[in-house]
């Protein structure tokens, strides 16, 4: 069960809680008592960042409060504070944390979101040794917060939640069927619609590159839509996001090596995961802006009828693709799913997808590649957005020297472009399916981890759930 995020200024005296801290402000903290104020003063000349007070009734974790080089930086410092302070909160077995600031600074909702954050676990398959976090429930303390402000905040990073759940689910039981029953569960709880197509539909609608990539499967695709259109959208033109839908990808004849390869291809839908959480979050806080999501969805698999490389696909906006390898696959449903989203005439057009090794070799886990289309404007406040979550965008370059990357010599593109630029190739790509302001974001190096990084956790992130949300909401501001 996710943790809880509740509001209320009053704190029992017997509750654990966490004073978050300058360390200026040691010598005048009535909160502490003298040999408490001692203690903590030795602690802190010893450099320790987190200090424990044990009352016997109740704990006292003193949080320093540690500024960084500018207030994005510090606002991580307290998520990161988060994850530490995780830890001995797990060791205390602590179940209600109480958290108050004292430096007036708004640091707790930022060190409320690395304990919720890190405090995540998918043990839905564990039969033995499934031990869930003690930890049940942060309660904000703070004046200048608002019951909405927290829960827009537990809506939030609950779709980080769902987003995770999704991506760690096993392909045994998340075909591109069940993914979209579990999308249309989604809706109704949160408050969106989702429209299914089935293979017929999809057929009908000659999307060419995902019916080519589902050729080798036995279970059939899906072509799912989500709306979110509340009666006071802001917007005259709907926001369209799009998401990589492949649930398994094997690389198709193209075939992947296993070892840390193909053994964690679960997580190739990680783009779609990320759009129907942030498709959650706007639902459930109400967001006054239309918004659509558009979610491919397949296997890609080496069966007997598979695409295979020499391939030439017609696509749902009629251009010809020359498959060079089937292991580039999600641009090609991709593709129709862009295409498709021109009938909408969007005010701006977000993709989501793990795409490339390229991109996750370019600039590692640290961030998210972009490409775009759409102007300094949108990249600007994306970039702000991105900057305020952690989720840091680094923008490559769409220049028309990179099409001859993927001239075909029988059609009009290929799926694949030379050894360099491999991102960037894959990006030009897409481009071809828009007639709108467009931003992709490659998330292949940051949606799924096999370390844990703090509180990304290990395996499924959420990645970039928290950053569409917020340029989203601020849209409709």
């Amino acid at each position: 069960m996710p943790t809880q995020l509740k509001y209320n200024t009053s704190v029992g005296k017997n509750t654990d809680v966490a004073l978050i801290v300058r360390a200026d402000q040691t010598d005048s903290l009535s909160e502490l008592s003298s040999d408490e104020t001692a203690y903590l003063k030795r602690q802190l000349e010893a450099e320790a960042k987190i200090v424990s007070l044990n009352r016997y009734t109740q704990r006292v974790y003193v949080v320093v409060y540690t500024e960084g080089k500018t207030k994005n930086a510090t606002r991580e410092n307290l998520r990161q504070a988060g994850y530490a302070l995780l830890k001995q909160l797990k060791a205390d077995k602590v179940e209600e944390l109480a958290i108050q600031d004292l430096t007036k600074l708004d640091a707790s909702p930022y060190l409320a979101e690395g304990l919720y954050l890190s405090n995540y676990q998918f043990q839905k398959y564990k039969t033995k040794n499934n031990k869930p976090s003690s930890l049940q429930t942060v309660v904000l303390t703070d004046e200048n917060l608002s019951e909405f402000d927290v829960m827009e905040l537990q809506n939030v990073l609950d779709a980080v939640t769902v987003t995770r759940d999704l991506v760690n689910e096993p392909n045994s039981h998340q075909s591109a069927s069940q993914f979209s029953e579990q999308l249309v569960e989604l809706g109704e709880k949160a408050g969106f619609t989702t429209q299914v197509f089935d293979e017929l539909q999809i057929q009908s609608l000659k999307m060419g590159g995902l019916l080519a990539v589902n050729q080798g499967s036995e279970e059939p695709p899906t072509f799912n839509i989500l709306e979110w259109k509340p009666e006071g959208a802001a917007n005259s033109k709907p926001y369209v996001l799009v998401g990589k839908g492949v649930v398994y990808d094997t690389g198709g004849l193209s075939l992947k090596p296993t070892p840390q390869s193909m053994d964690y291809m679960k997580s190739d839908m990680a783009g779609a995961a990320a759009v129907a959480g942030v498709m959650y979050a706007l639902a459930k806080n109400n967001i006054q802006l239309h918004v659509i999501a558009l979610i491919p969805a397949t296997d890609n698999r080496p069966g007997g009828k598979a695409y295979a490389p020499g391939d030439v696909l017609t696509m749902h906006n009629g251009m010809t693709v020359e498959v060079l390898n089937t292991d580039a696959e999600g641009r090609l449903i991709l593709a129709d799913a862009l295409s498709f989203a021109q009938r909408y005439k969007p005010e701006l057009v977000i993709d989501m997808a793990t795409l490339t090794g390229a991109a996750a070799r370019a600039i590692g886990k640290e961030g998210l590649v972009a490409m775009s289309n759409a102007g300094d404007e949108v990249m600007t406040a994306l970039k702000k957005a991105g900057e305020a979550e952690h989720e840091r965008i680094v923008e490559f370059p769409l220049w028309d020297e990179y099409k001859k990357h993927i001239e075909s010599d029988i059609a009009d593109i290929k799926n694949l472009g030379g050894a360099e630029a491999g991102a960037i190739s894959a990006g030009v790509f897409l481009e071809y399916f828009t007639d709108y302001p467009w931003v992709h974001f490659d998330i292949a190096g940051t949606a799924y981890l096999l370390g844990e990084d703090s509180y990304r956790g290990k395996l499924a992130t959420g990645s970039g759930v928290r950053l569409v949300y917020n340029y989203l909401s601020s849209q409709a501001n």
